[in-house]
């Protein structure tokens, strides 16, 4: 049987956190011609990733630029991805999730009639512009994808709303956890790898750590102002830490710094590498955030999430129980985790709710998905 070339492309590090695992698998596997291909949208963030994991990368455009645009980037994205593909000329691409690099290798597939498969697959808000503009690429992934890797039931059914032909959904779960057990399983073993946090930790021993992280589009402006207020007055209280690893994007660094710098209970640190966040997600009481691999990851180690937005395209951790919406007001912020802080039937009620993301084992599912799905052309 000739194996089958499959280019996975991503971009940043989320993407590179999800999609390690199965380039480790299909790597291994006989049946595949495995190619990988980054756009850099993120830089030293995504080599940071693909250092710790291992993972060279075939192809490297190396797309940002300061200040760049939406539409400059998804130009460049578009044409460098399809060059790229009329040199490899793969039997599948591979993208996940919702950025512009997912987006744009998926259309640039298209034009070429290669199919797509789609790792994360079936995230819905219901809202254009929260999140902005992950909404709308997730759709325009979804409109001609040949295969959709849902994480869920719920994810499933929404590609399923917007009449895909079922039999092209797959529910696998989420290779964030797969991504997880691994590094934390690396971590047992080579404990050096989240050693820089030590200090931090002696600095905050016998308070409870929340960790916080914050980088959304729509959030800049009034809503990171909102989020920085909230973090402020959580610091006040003598038995709570914040660990804050600030986003490179500017419209979060001045805010966060404007506001929160020189905070006795604040630590504004530089952004971590997959390693040390997976330890900073460990030693946390609770996980304030905006993310939308944050809300996957954390409840997998037993802690309770904050969302600060107003929607979420994983509406299975809000009904779990898992993560709660609580927006960028700070009001709101504060009096929830207060909540958590203060009550601990509540906190215990969070923390101890299934994760309806996963159990680690997404990443070999979609290897048999991709062995065993018939070819365009094929008998």
């Amino acid at each position: 049987m000739s194996t089958r070339t499959i280019l996975t492309v991503f971009g940043t590090r989320p993407e590179a956190i999800k999609l390690f695992p199965l380039c480790h698998a299909l790597e291994a596997d006989p049946r595949f011609e495995s190619r990988i291909c980054v756009s850099g949208q993120h830089r030293g963030m995504l080599d940071q990733v693909l250092e710790i994991a291992g993972i060279v990368p075939h192809h490297d455009l190396d797309v940002m630029q300061p200040d760049q645009s939406l539409d400059a980037l998804t130009a460049r994205l578009l044409t460098g991805l399809g060059a790229v593909m009329d040199e490899e000329r793969p039997d599948w691409v591979v993208v996940q999730g919702d950025t512009a690099t997912a987006m744009c290798g998926a259309l640039a597939a298209y034009y070429r009639k290669i199919p797509v498969a789609h790792v994360e697959a079936g995230l819905r808000s219901g809202n254009i512009h929260h999140p902005w503009p992950e909404e709308v690429n997730r759709k325009v992934i979804g409109s001609f994808a040949a295969l959709h890797f849902a994480p869920t039931e719920t994810a499933a059914n929404a590609l399923k709303r917007e009449n895909i032909d079922p039999a092209g959904i797959h529910v696998t779960g989420n290779t964030v956890i797969d991504a997880l057990h691994w590094i934390t399983d690396r971590i047992d073993r080579e404990p050096r790898l989240a050693c820089d946090l030590a200090p931090l930790e002696k600095r905050f021993a016998g308070k409870r750590i929340i960790g916080v992280t914050s980088h959304r589009r729509e959030n800049f402006g009034g809503g990171m102002e909102g989020i920085a207020e909230a973090i402020r007055r959580l610091a006040a209280r003598e038995d709570v830490a914040m660990i804050f690893p600030v986003h490179l994007n500017p419209n979060v660094r001045k805010v966060m710094n404007d506001e929160l710098a020189g905070l006795d209970n604040v630590a504004l640190i530089e952004p971590l590498d997959y390693p040390h966040f997976a330890r900073l997600l460990d030693i946390a009481t609770l996980m304030l955030t905006d993310s939308g691999g944050v809300q996957e990851e954390a409840p997998a180690l037993g802690k309770p999430v904050l969302v600060m937005r107003e929607t979420t395209e994983r509406p299975e951790g809000v009904e779990a129980g898992t993560a709660r919406l609580v927006g960028t007001d700070a009001d709101r912020i504060v009096a929830e985790a207060t909540r958590l802080l203060d009550d601990e039937a509540a906190y215990s009620a969070m923390a101890k709710a299934h994760n309806p993301f996963g159990d680690g084992k997404a990443t070999q599912r979609i290897v048999e998905l991709l062995a065993a799905v018939t070819l365009p052309g094929s008998a």
